[in-house]
């Protein structure tokens, strides 16, 4: 389904957070939404990877890298992962990095940038835990509306 972001923050205005973060856009999907599963790492994709091993049902990974950009947390494997195994998308508090691959799969990613440097994978991190970057709160089942203007989140589903 299409949507808006500006539209729909017009019309639940109060009701809905925007996150204030300036963030690129990846691969083919220019727009994505679904429910809410975080994790929260810093410069460890271990637990990124974890989580787009599982059935992601339609849901939107949100990833806290603490907005390091100094190595890549999500690249090309990691992307068709989530793909093959039903996400709709990914935001990425950190950068990515396989651009030129990722832009050609049928995906949404929202992340800072990106950096040819992997992360490391010592399995450190927390999943689906509240996240708070961008003046917004990520909460693990809320709804996420991701498209070329921003990233809104609301406590239920808008459509």
């Amino acid at each position: 389904m299409t949507f808006s972001t500006a539209d729909l923050h017009d019309e639940h205005e109060g009701k809905v957070q925007v996150a204030n973060v300036l963030m690129q856009s990846f691969g083919r999907k220019t727009s994505f939404s679904g429910p809410i599963s975080t994790v929260k790492c810093f410069e460890d994709n271990s637990l990124v990877r974890a989580a787009l091993e599982e059935p992601g049902n339609g849901r939107v990974l949100v990833v806290d890298g603490g907005a390091s950009i100094r190595c890549a947390l999500v690249g090309d494997k990691l992307a068709e992962l989530g793909i093959k195994n039903g996400w709709e998308g990914l935001v990425i508090n950190g950068c990515i990095r396989d651009t030129a691959v990722i832009s050609t799969l049928d995906t949404g990613i929202k992340a800072l940038g990106a950096n040819p440097r992997r992360s490391v994978k010592q399995g450190k991190g927390e999943r689906d835990i509240p996240l708070v970057f961008g003046d917004a709160t990520f909460k693990p089942g809320d709804y996420l509306y991701a498209d070329e203007d921003g990233i809104l989140l609301s406590p239920v589903k808008l459509f």
